[in-house]
This record gives C-alpha cells, structure tokens and sequence, in this order.
C-alpha cells in the first residue's frame, strides 16, 4: 500500500491556529518610544538567524526560510515543504535618570512556509508583524505663575496602541548556475491611535485633548538576488543583497483637537484630515556569507533605511498657528551592521550532537524614530542561540531553535529613556517531505 504526500497534520494545525491568533492581535511593544512614526519596527529575524543577529543576504539554506532575501527561496529542494513559526518574551527595563521602570511582554514574530514550485524556483508566504505600538505614560510638571494666582501643577496622560502586519507572498528563481533572484509582494495593513490629555489643578484652566489616529493599507514590494562563488573544495561565499520599494500611501490621518473645562465637558473642538498623508521608505540591505564545509558559516551584513524624506503627518507651529500637515522631517534614516555565525560540529554525523547548532553574532546601527528633535537612537543588539534536531522515528530534518538577545537603545539629548531589553526567542522549522511515497508492508 502506497501512502502519497504526507503533511504533519500538527504542523498545519499549529500554523493555522497562530495565522488565526496574529489575524487578531498585535505584536507586543512597551517602547514610550513606539509613539514616534508607525511604531518600534520588529526585527525580521527568523528562528535561524536570531542567534547571528538576523545576518540575512547571503545565506541560502534549503532548510530554513529566509524572508529577508525572496532570491533564497529557490535553495529549496523538490521534496521539502517548511513551516517556520517564532515567538519571544521580552523583559524591557527603562531607565531615565534615577527613575527605572520594567515591563514584560510576548509576541508572535512570523508565521512562514516555503516550498518547491516548480524547476529551480522556490516560493513562499507568510504573515509578519512589521511595527508594534503600545504604551501609557504620565508626565507632572509645575508651571510659574503667570497671572498672580500661583503655580500650577499640569499632568501630561501618553497612550497608543496600534501598528502594521504584511501577509506576503514570494519566488525566488535561480536563473543560470550560481545566480538567483527573487521578489516578494505584500499587502500591509493596520492602524495607530495616540491620544495626548493634560489637566491642571486649577478649575479656572482648561485641559486639552489631542487624538493622533489613521488606518492604513497599502502594498510592499521586497527585490533580491544572490550570487556564490566556490572558491575551494571546501569553501563557498554568498553575496546576496535586497532592495524594498519606496512609495507613496493612500491612506488619510485624522486629527482631533478638544479643549475642556474642569469637569470634563467639551467646551470646543476641531478634527482635520490629512489626505494621502503617509510614505514607505526605500530600503537596501547587502551582505556576504562564508560557508566552510558546512561546518562554520559566517556572515556580515548593512542595511539602510530611507527614512528621512519618508512623508508622515505631524503637527506644526509657524506664525503661532498650528497646522497639522503631511511633511518631511520626522525621522532619520536608520542604518545597521550585523555581524553573526554558526557552527555545526557534523551535519552528515550519525549523533545527536554532532547536529546541533551554536550561533552568535552582534549588530549596531541607529533607529529611525526622532525623539525630541534628536536623531536616531543608538542601537547595540547581541545575540546567541542554539539550534536543536527535533528526531522522531519518521522525521529528523525539523529544528527547534532558541535564541537569547540583550539590546540597548540610547537616544540623544538631556532626559532621554535608555532602553534595555532581554528576550528569549523560539522558533519551530517543520520541515516535511513532500511528495514522497511512503510504503507499507
């Protein structure tokens, strides 16, 4: 008796419940600096790559998914089928002077699949969490008494919550021997709601209100290609690098601008609409990749971000009006060196150790978020983690990998909130064999 094309039922049972779960809920942030832009933006690391700091554009491997670079897809060999699904939990301590604070979270960081189209072409798909919102923060201050009736006290209420996911879809196809080029399409959506209130502790002074909110979607198309070289028996380097189109979003952000007496009654109010409002930043990324024997494989990245002529709605002051307009100015460009590597002791050894997996690696680069009128912030990230065979009597391809990251982020200018942050990240690679017969006796 012939059993044809075996799927793990747990595999797509396991995907299926997460793609319903992410449809739903948002990926977890507690940055107060998430109220900048569309959000803290999610690392694209996935289960493999964690552990080497997210290095991505010249690592093609057939057995993991690597969305970062769509030309990868087409390593894929004709009887596998990949799902890769990751998760962290992060410990996030803020510091601001003498005052710290901590805050904990969890997040489903992918959802993706790659398998075997046809002929030296690969394809996936997948769900991905791109910016994550969420915060709630006060702010006393005393003002000087400007009218003879004394100082007064103001408390300043920060919350929002919000971001954006992309479900793509992507082929990678190698064109001639040692070439290969690949494409993703996406469609993002999602939306941001930032909401200012401040009091006073005199009834004779008004409070104010000022909602910040859009609902956006829009497209995303990702390019890449990688190109290897063997130079010895032994040896083999990758250079790969991607390119993610810059455009303009038709999406319109509202404004709203209230005033309030002591009780809370709305005494006046106005709400503007800004048209088209938003931009996506154009996006390079280049790397290379060293492969010695399978054993040892090291990788170097750089990425950019063009944020800095990235269009974003923003309230401004000119002739003592306020005005709230769509304009240039909002952000840096954000721009990381990602150094990373792993080391396997025998991938064709028959132990269980020999499989194993170590990784390491270690990023600096800068955020694209202004805080302040600062530009970006630093951004140190360093990384380790371990990838595990998952071995059963029917299947020893599939891979559960964990990773441990400690990053710190440091904003410029006097008060600023330095950020660091611990997670631990888990990623599950089912890796299946499709198409292939299985016999019984």
């Amino acid at each position: 008796m012939n059993k044809r094309t075996r799927i793990s039922g747990i595999a797509i049972a396991a995907a299926i419940s997460l793609i319903s779960l992410q449809a739903n809920a948002q990926n977890g942030s507690n940055s107060p600096y998430s109220r900048y832009g569309f959000g803290t933006i999610n690392d694209r690391a996935q289960g493999f790559n964690k552990g080497m700091a997210g290095v991505a554009q010249g690592f093609r491997d057939a057995t993991a998914v690597n969305f970062q670079n769509p030309a990868s897809y087409s390593a894929v060999d004709s009887l596998t089928l990949l799902f890769d699904i990751g998760v962290s939990l992060q410990n996030a301590n803020f510091k601001q002077g003498s005052l710290k604070t901590n805050a904990k979270n969890t997040s489903v960081d992918y959802i993706t699949a790659q398998f075997r189209a046809w002929r030296n072409v690969g394809m996936s798909f997948g769900l991905l969490p791109l910016t994550s919102i969420g915060y709630s923060f006060k702010n006393k201050q005393t003002l000087p008494d400007m009218d003879g009736s004394g100082e007064k006290t103001e408390s300043t209420s920060y919350s929002g919550d919000g971001g954006l996911r992309e479900v793509y879809l992507g082929a990678g196809w190698n064109i001639v021997k040692d070439f290969s080029i690949g494409a993703n399409v996406g469609f993002v959506w999602g939306d941001y709601s930032h909401t200012i209130q401040a009091a006073f502790n005199d009834n004779n002074v008004n409070q104010f209100r000022r909602v910040y909110s859009a609902d956006i979607s829009t497209y995303k198309i990702d390019f890449g290609a990688q190109y290897s070289k063997l130079l010895s028996k032994k040896d083999l380097m990758t250079v790969g690098a991607s390119y993610t189109l810059g455009h303009k979003i038709n999406s319109d952000a509202k404004f709203i601008n209230q005033t309030a007496n002591y009780s809370g009654s709305v005494s006046s109010g106005d709400t503007t609409k800004v048209k088209n409002a938003f931009e996506m930043p154009h996006s390079v990324a280049a790397g290379v990749a060293w492969n010695h024997n399978n054993k040892w494989k090291v990788g170097l990245d750089y990425s950019i971000e063009l944020w800095k002529n990235a269009k974003f709605p923003q309230l401004t002051s000119k002739g003592g009006e306020n005005k709230y307009v769509s304009t240039t100015g909002a952000f840096d460009n954000s721009q990381h060196v990602s150094l990373g590597g792993e080391y396997v002791h025998n991938s064709l050894g028959i132990k269980y150790r020999d499989h194993i997996r170590y990784r390491a690696g270690v990023s600096y680069g800068t955020t694209y978020a202004k805080a302040n009128g600062q530009s970006g912030a630093k951004d140190l990230l360093v990384t380790l983690g371990v990838g595990l065979p998952i071995a059963n009597i029917i299947n020893n391809r599939s891979t559960l990998n964990f990773s441990a990251q400690w990053e710190n982020i440091k904003p410029k200018g006097p008060g600023a909130i330095t950020e660091n942050y611990l997670r631990l990240c888990i990623g599950i690679t089912f890796n299946e064999k499709w198409f292939q017969k299985w016999k019984a006796e």
